[in-house]
This record gives structure tokens, C-alpha cells and sequence, in this order.
């Protein structure tokens, strides 16, 4: 199968959002977008019935008033759209496993009632084997017709330990592509030992922010050779890494996370840090599996 973008389509405002969204990223990355709505109850194709006794009317509708936009402010897109006889949560995560990013809708930390957005995305979040990027209502760029809006940069969240590959990969090619700069941030919170009676012990933070540097700059130098047109910042936090990597998204473009792959098991879960980026910042959040 070619290199995709898919994204979960059900109709709302948020899923709409998500679909302008992949839009703009496939023309970035030259490739194919998949608009994929996923209903058990669609009937086998072909059905010769006419509209008011097609139970598979509003399906084709939802794809076809998305495909129609999309083609629209993106002419030289190749748009496929995808009607899937399926439970939402099934085929998002065998999609998922097929593309290179799977991008659906999401309200933050408002109550949901979409049948993609509410018990679908979470956990197609926390078992994808693929990128899953997650779009606010408002995040996804330009309505159709206005002008163009300065985007900003992209951020990074990264731990010192531990593989982060894929990760770093995805962030610095979300960059390129967009020709922005990337903010690389390490949020670490102070140990008992950097307090003292009289408040933070300048020396002890001091130590633990040049050692994370150092670490930092060792798992950064190699991304930067690789993509040596990327400008890159980077930025220790000394504070809770949820709390840090939240306040660094404020006014980024692009908000990169990442999570463990899981063994097999009943209820896959995020860290602290996907959480608090999936339900707090306002920008798309990227999460990234890793192993």
C-alpha cells in the first residue's frame, strides 16, 4: 500500500478540523490522504436503493462533503475516500498500522458524545503501532476562503533515557516539512536534595541542568546532522515534565509526545505527559509510539 495519511471522519466539527488538518500535512509530505468512516452497520456495496432507503446515505455523505472541501483547497492532492463495514476503534488501529500518521478530532478536556471522539480515540491513542495526531476544533489552520496564518514552530518532548528514535524522527521531518524550527524540551523536576531551609539550592540546580544538558545535546547532535536545515532550541525545565512540556506548547504549531509501545493487555495506558498534552494544549499533539 502507498504511504497515507488517514484520518477518522464522523462528521463533527472536531473531525473536520482533523481532516483539514491531514490535508495540509499529506500536500506537505507528498503524500496520499485516506478520509476513513468506519460504521458495523454499512451495508454490502453496492446498494441499489434509492437515497431515503440507503442506510449507507450519511456514510458516503460524510466522506464525499469532506472530499469535496479538501480537493477544493488543495487541488493537486490525491484525496481516496474509505467506507469501512467496522467497529471506529478496529479499523482506526489497522489503519494506523498502514500509514504514516492517523489524525483524528479531539475537545481537550470537554465532555464528548462523538462516536470517534469519545471512547474511540484515547485508546486508539494508546495501542496504535503509528503516530496518532490529535486536532482541536480551531487548530487546524485557516477556515476555507481566509488568508493564510503564520504558523508556529514545532515542539518536542523528550526524556534522557530510554529509546526516542522514532520520535525525533517524526519532529524533525514535521519541521522540515513545514520549514520551521523544532524546540527540543526536557522538563525534570528538582529533587529533595536541590531544597534547602532558605528555598532552591542555586548550586544543586545548576549541576542537575548541565548534566541534563550534556544528555541532551548527546541525543540531539545526531538528528542535527541528519536534518542540517532544521534550526533547532533546545530547553531544560526544572519543573514537573507535564507542566513544562505544556507551558513550552503555548503558541507551537505542532506539539510532539511520545509513549511506550504495551505488551498486549486490557487497558493500555499514557504517561503523565501525552495526558497532560492531549487534554491541555492547544495545539495538534502528536503522540508517538516507541519502544
Amino acid at each position: 500500500m502507498e504511504p497515507v495519511v488517514t484520518v477518522g471522519l464522523d462528521g463533527s466539527p472536531e473531525s473536520l478540523a482533523a481532516a483539514r488538518w491531514a490535508a495540509d500535512e499529506a500536500e506537505r509530505r507528498r503524500l496520499t490522504l485516506r478520509l476513513l468512516h468506519a460504521w458495523p452497520l454499512l451495508a454490502p456495496e453496492p446498494a441499489h436503493a434509492p437515497a431515503e432507503m440507503d442506510q449507507n446515505y450519511w456514510a458516503r455523505r460524510i466522506v464525499h462533503k469532506a472530499r469535496a472541501e479538501l480537493q477544493k483547497r488543495h487541488p493537486g492532492l490525491s484525496v481516496v475516500g474509505s467506507l469501512v463495514a467496522d467497529d471506529a476503534q478496529h479499523a482506526l488501529l489497522q489503519a494506523a498500522a498502514e500509514s504514516e500518521m492517523t489524525v483524528l478530532g479531539s475537545r481537550g478536556l470537554v465532555p464528548v458524545e462523538s462516536y470517534f471522539l469519545g471512547d474511540i480515540s484515547m485508546p486508539v491513542v494508546a495501542r496504535a503501532d503509528g503516530p496518532v495526531v490529535l486536532v482541536r476544533a480551531g487548530a487546524s489552520g485557516p477556515e476555507p476562503h481566509s488568508a493564510p496564518a503564520a504558523e508556529g514552530g514545532v515542539v518536542v518532548a523528550l526524556k534522557l533515557h530510554g529509546p526516542c528514535d522514532h520520535l525525533l524522527e517524526f519532529a524533525f521531518a514535521s519541521a522540515a516539512a513545514r520549514g520551521l524550527p523544532l524546540r527540543a524540551v526536557h522538563g525534570q523536576s528538582l529533587p529533595v536534595a536541590a531544597y534547602a531551609p532558605w528555598g532552591v539550592d542555586h548550586d544543586v540546580t545548576e549541576e542537575i541542568a548541565q548534566d541534563a544538558r550534556k544528555h541532551l545535546d548527546q541525543i540531539l547532535r545526531p538528528w542535527r546532522e541528519k536534518f542540517p536545515h532544521v534550526q533547532v532550541d533546545d530547553s531544560i525545565i526544572l519543573e514537573s515534565p507535564a507542566k513544562a512540556v505544556v507551558s513550552a506548547a503555548h503558541g507551537a504549531g505542532l506539539l510532539v509526545v511520545g509513549r511506550r509501545k504495551h505488551r498486549p493487555a486490557p487497558a493500555p495506558h499514557l504517561g503523565s505527559v501525552a495526558q497532560a498534552a492531549i487534554h491541555h494544549a492547544r495545539c495538534p499533539v502528536a503522540v508517538v509510539p516507541h519502544t
